[in-house]
Parts: C-alpha cells; sequence; structure tokens
C-alpha cells in the first residue's frame, strides 16, 4: 500500500489553502479517497497531478534531445 496524504499536507505541499484542494477534488482534477468526513490523497494521484498540470516537460517524455542549439 502506497502513502496517503491528508488535504491539508496537499495544501501545504502545493502553497495553497486547503479549500483549493477540496475545489481540485470536486471537479476531478485530483483523485482522493473519502475516509470518513475527510478524503485522503494517495501519492499517485499526486503524482499524476503534478504531470497533468506541468508546464516543464522531460527529454524522455517528449522524446527528443535538447541540445545547445551547436549543430556543428
Amino acid at each position: 500500500m502506497g502513502k496517503y496524504y491528508s488535504c491539508e499536507e496537499v495544501a501545504e505541499h502545493f502553497r495553497v489553502k486547503t479549500e483549493t484542494v477540496w475545489t481540485w477534488i470536486r471537479e476531478k482534477r485530483i483523485a482522493a479517497i473519502r475516509v470518513g468526513r475527510g478524503y485522503r490523497i494517495p501519492e499517485s494521484a499526486l503524482l499524476a497531478f503534478e504531470k497533468a498540470n506541468s508546464t516543464i516537460t522531460t527529454e524522455k517524455e517528449d522524446g527528443e534531445h535538447h541540445g545547445n542549439g551547436n549543430h556543428d
């Protein structure tokens, strides 16, 4: 079983309000599991959320090598 985070922990990680994390869950932007009256977000959901919202791609993701631009 992987690690799970509370909404408060996720909010602290992304430096947003807890209410923002609740909104992300309601809008299905981040997966969560209902536990009692709260939610727990699996680590895999955090990674997927970060990847889906990232403006940065890695060489592995875009399939290209980005050199220094010199073609000597």
